[in-house]
């Protein structure tokens, strides 16, 4: 279960960073927010992320 855990804050740590670096970039490029292609990924990144918090949070319950 402790792998689990430290598997989750990791890979939270890692989508953190991916978005810290992607939501710029969309919002930046040119038409920016306006293209649907650019909000697809995006928007799963988002979902991910918040996935992965319930998660940590479940998990967290878990861990001693």
């Amino acid at each position: 279960m402790n792998f689990l855990f430290q598997f989750a804050v990791f890979a939270f740590i890692g989508f953190s960073f991916l978005l810290l670096i992607g939501v710029p970039v969309v919002f930046a490029s040119p038409g920016g927010w306006t293209e649907a292609k650019l909000k697809t990924p995006l928007f799963s990144g988002l979902g991910v992320w918040f996935l992965l918090v319930f998660i940590i949070g479940i998990f967290n319950s878990f861990v001693v």
